[in-house]
């Protein structure tokens, strides 16, 4: 029996999130053959661990094209085109969906171990391109196994892989032998193991996105109802007049108002802020917990610690692959200069395709947050936007690959996680926006914007 020619192979996408589901679709589209590789049990399985919060983009922004005509023909309707999701919403009516009519082309419990060229490691030039990937998984149940493709979309996210409290990017000194006390997540207060863990606790909150604002607020909220409850936001600048985001004048009015909320916390007392503070150790005091910042100052002992300082992509599965990547980002060196968070604000990014994604590897992708690297610009739409370039490129239309199907709105803003029980405020917006997990994926749409960063 002759092996099959690489054009007859798979192409292999990592992960079953919005934009890796969307990837497939896409190439369901173009009468390829997609391998969707989760290591999760079911579709969105990082979605679902932030289903407490609410997008700050409608489901009009939210859905692919190339996935709603695949989900169409089973009778589904995308929600309210107005109406703001969950992450468990989005889960639920739209990514598990999805999945299903993909049906045995998604396989779950699935991790993703390596990637290769067939037969040539990282040193081998010859007869690279014309190889085959290889790719190695393993199953939950512990069984490797490995297979081809003729390309890897590789949609993985960096949720799995926080940054950590460390003010240099490595783990603060002692952060690890904390790691009982100290979570990297916006805490769902309405499980009510996770309200015990900080009703009535000082907690420390590090970080200065959205994200922390949405704990800060949570805390708050707890704070009116359980004496003693208090959180110490941690800053590693001083406090200006962007620190809060646009308030009232944000274009996104979930957003400013989750601002506004975070600071209403400091003014009413329900937490205090510490500016200028670039942790560098962890130490023990009985059962809570010191910081100490690189220039000495030591703060009163905490009992909790939520860091919510960025995510950053996982590429030790990528190892033997030629990627071309931006030294300071980890984001391909095309793009790189297109996010720069330096520069940039999600309402800056514009739409962009294969070109900018291409490696001197042929044939492998990172899209989605991951494409993004450390940058917190990313959005959603823009991602669908990637796997529509790049699936064609596959396909052999570069005409079609090389074309900007994706118009931003100019009054698109974006950024941040909103509030599970603030939906009125995100009602309210009608110049499109948003959403976003808690300090992970930046989802929504956006375009050139004066105001500040997500």
């Amino acid at each position: 029996m002759n092996a099959p020619t690489n054009d007859q192979l798979p192409v292999v996408v990592v992960g079953a999130g919005p934009v890796g589901l969307a990837a497939a679709a896409h190439l369901v589209e173009r009468g390829l053959e997609p391998l969707v590789l989760e290591a999760g049990p079911s579709a969105g399985t990082a979605v679902r661990a932030w289903s407490h919060v609410r997008l700050f983009s409608p489901w009009g922004e939210v859905t692919d094209p190339a996935a709603e005509k695949l989900l169409a023909p089973t009778g589904w309707v995308r929600p309210n085109a107005s109406a703001y999701p969950t992450g468990g919403d989005w889960a639920e009516h739209y990514l598990q969906p999805l999945a299903d009519v993909l049906g045995n082309q998604v396989r779950y419990g699935t991790t993703v171990t390596g990637v290769a060229r067939a037969g040539r490691d990282r040193i081998v030039d010859s007869g690279r391109d014309e190889q085959p990937f290889t790719v190695h998984i393993q199953s939950a149940d512990g069984r490797e196994e490995r297979l081809t493709a003729r390309a890897v979309i590789d949609a993985s996210g960096t949720w799995s892989t926080p940054s950590p409290l460390g003010a240099d990017g490595l783990p603060a000194l002692g952060e690890k032998t904390a790691a009982n006390r100290i979570s990297y997540r916006v805490p769902d207060l309405k499980d009510p193991a996770v309200r015990a863990r900080y009703a009535g606790k000082r907690t420390a909150v590090i970080g200065s996105g959205a994200s922390a604002f949405t704990a800060l607020a949570y805390l708050a909220d707890l704070a009116k109802e359980e004496g003693g409850t208090h959180a110490v936001w941690i800053l590693r600048r001083g406090i200006g007049a962007n620190t809060y985001g646009g308030g009232e004048a944000d274009q996104l009015p979930a957003r400013g108002a989750l601002g506004l909320r975070a600071k209403a916390a400091v003014e009413a007392g329900h937490a205090s802020a510490v500016t200028g503070f670039r942790a560098q150790s962890v130490e023990r005091d009985g059962d809570r917990l010191v910081l100490i910042a690189e220039d000495g100052r030591r703060l009163d002992p905490v009992d909790e610690v939520i860091v919510l300082t960025g995510f950053r992509p996982d590429l030790s599965f990528l190892s033997e692959l030629r990627l071309g990547l931006d030294e300071r980002l980890q984001a391909p060196t095309a793009l790189a200069p297109l996010i720069d968070p330096n520069v940039h604000s999600c309402g800056t990014v514009y739409p962009h395709g294969v070109n900018e994604l291409s490696h001197p590897e042929q044939g492998v992708y990172l899209v989605g947050m991951k494409s993004y690297g450390r940058a917190p610009t990313f959005l959603a739409m823009t991602g669908y936007e990637q796997v529509r370039s790049i699936t064609a490129a596959i396909a052999g239309d570069r005409e079609a690959a090389e074309r900007v199907e994706l118009t931003l709105p100019e009054t698109g803003v974006c950024g941040g996680a909103g509030l599970f029980d603030d939906p009125d405020a995100a009602q309210s917006s009608e110049s499109g926006g948003c959403c976003a997990a808690p300090a992970t994926v930046q989802i929504g749409i956006g375009a050139p914007a004066a105001s500040g960063g997500c």
